[in-house]
């Protein structure tokens, strides 16, 4: 059974319960900057065991009768044709999978704001399919000297000149497909646009990481730092929050830098600022729902190993710096933390070693490590995912799942037909003989229901995965890292 270090029930009704209480707070309405991954937030269930993926989701659910959403997306990331490195489709694209998604869930989304707009050619042509599939889409501009000149962003020629979002819900969760999108910027345009009008509105921010009432150093936290050191975020002690109660809090230092931005700009809207920190304008309650912190501390440091080999990859790659891989090299050594502490790590080494081919290792929910080569009639994979659902089974590793007779045609199909140089099936191309053959096969039968149970499983590879089996494995959910070499010595790789 795998250990649980977090109450997801306990999470979901505390933070509502926040939230509620940060509405009545402002008299009615609170516009709520919903950082990180709303509803597939599979980050924070890897660092806190027992988070499900779509707890905050449940959250919202919990008050969705009060609750709308607004989408903001940068008009530059539209224009640039920004993608989301995890899910490979462009920001715009994504606004419309969130908008099937929220709405699957019955959640209301009231609209999509076009951050930074400056009249760039697919922002408008976005805007306009949006409004064609009957959505209400909403302009803000991009401000002179924002953030650092105040008196003109809080006036009529800076948030005065954005559209005002029309809403009509107390909670206004403002999301968005990425960092980068404006949706602080939404939130602070809407409460001038609101105080003009008289109406009372109030701000607050919910991030997950990092969890303000853990120490700075602590593994969870610092598993935030390893996943964004793209973004060149750090975790930093809260001084103004330090200062105003005596309290340590962790926050990053983004938000800490542009807190007294935000102070000015609330006084310039107010008169006062509802916050004396950055720490006190979250609502996170996820630190107080930890319940085994040596759990959480474990899985953190595994997660960190796991972002190690992730980016080691994305240099080898050129699709990241040096400087980020260092960054991660630095959060292990504060941990005493070695790429070999991922036990899979040096048991797909020695497989690969002794045969002399990629190979691959898994390890199970009870610690069993399993272990797939390359052959002839399957890759790493495949061979690794066959011997794994076996072993899950009860099925005896000599026996064959998949005939020959069945393995012959998809080979021949490959390489005869769609112009393959590689016979070998791939993972995708195994689950497919293996569901054909379990039509008549009672143990192909039982190794396809165990398939679930590779959820939440460590994978490591000795070379960089193609583009296919890599796929297969996040859609079953399981943990992937590769070592940072290719098979071969060829300049294009799927």
């Amino acid at each position: 059974m795998k250990k649980i270090g977090f109450d997801s029930q306990k999470y979901i009704e505390l933070q509502s319960a926040r939230i509620r209480e940060r509405i009545d707070q402002f008299g009615g309405k609170l516009y709520l900057e919903f950082g990180g991954k709303l509803f597939d937030d599979f980050h924070a269930s890897r660092v806190l065991p027992g988070f499900e993926p779509d707890n905050k989701i449940k959250m919202l659910l919990a008050l969705k009768d009060q609750a709308e959403i607004v989408i903001a997306i940068n008009a530059n990331d539209i224009e640039k044709n920004k993608r989301r490195s995890d899910l490979g489709i462009t920001y715009d694209t994504d606004v419309i999978r969130l908008i099937d998604i929220f709405r699957g869930f019955g959640l209301y989304v009231g609209s999509i704001t076009l951050t930074q707009y400056a009249d760039q050619p697919s922002a408008a042509i976005f805007e306009q399919r949006m409004k064609t599939l009957g959505l209400k889409v909403y302009r803000q501009y991009r401000i002179p000297g924002y953030p650092s000149d105040v008196k003109l962003i809080v006036s009529d020629e800076g948030y005065g000149r954005n559209d005002y979002i029309e809403t009509t819900r107390s909670l206004v969760v403002v999301t968005a497909p990425g960092p980068g999108s404006g949706k602080m910027a939404t939130c602070l345009s809407q409460l001038y646009h609101e105080h003009k009008r008289g109406i009372k509105a109030g701000y607050a921010k919910f991030e997950t990481f990092p969890i303000w009432n853990l120490p700075l150093k602590h593994p969870v936290n610092l598993a935030y730092e390893a996943a964004t050191a793209d973004l060149n975020d750090m975790n930093m002690i809260d001084p103004f929050h330090l200062e105003a109660y005596g309290e340590t809090t962790v926050n990053y230092n983004r938000d800490i830098e542009i807190y007294p931005v935000l102070r000015a700009m609330f006084e310039q809207i107010y008169g006062e600022c509802p916050y004396a920190s950055p720490t006190d304008m979250g609502v996170n309650m996820a630190g107080l729902s930890i319940i085994d912190d040596e759990v959480c501390r474990e899985a953190s440091k595994q997660e960190i190993i796991r972002r190690y080999f992730k980016t080691a990859c994305l240099v080898r790659q050129g699709l990241a710096s040096e400087a980020e891989l260092q960054k991660i090299e630095n959060l292990m050594r504060q941990l005493k933390l070695e790429p070999e502490n991922r036990p899979v790590v040096l048991a797909a080494l020695k497989r690969a070693e002794a045969t002399g081919q990629p190979a691959a290792a898994l390890e199970l929910p009870d610690g069993t490590i399993v272990t797939g080569r390359t052959s002839e009639l399957l890759g790493a994979s495949s061979a690794l995912t066959l011997n794994a659902l076996k072993m899950l089974a009860g099925i005896p590793h000599e026996v064959k799942l998949i005939s020959p007779t069945v393995i012959a045609p998809i080979q021949t199909l490959k390489t005869d037909y769609m112009q393959s140089r590689n016979p070998r099936l791939h993972t995708d191309e195994m689950l497919v003989a293996l569901a054909i053959s379990a039509a008549t096969d009672e143990n192909a039968m039982r190794a396809m229901q165990k398939l679930d149970e590779l959820s939440g499983c460590d994978l490591h590879s000795s070379v960089i995965l193609g583009t296919v089996d890599d796929s297969v494995f996040k859609r079953l959910g399981i943990n992937v890292t590769c070592e940072a070499t290719y098979e071969d010595n060829n300049l294009y790789h799927k």
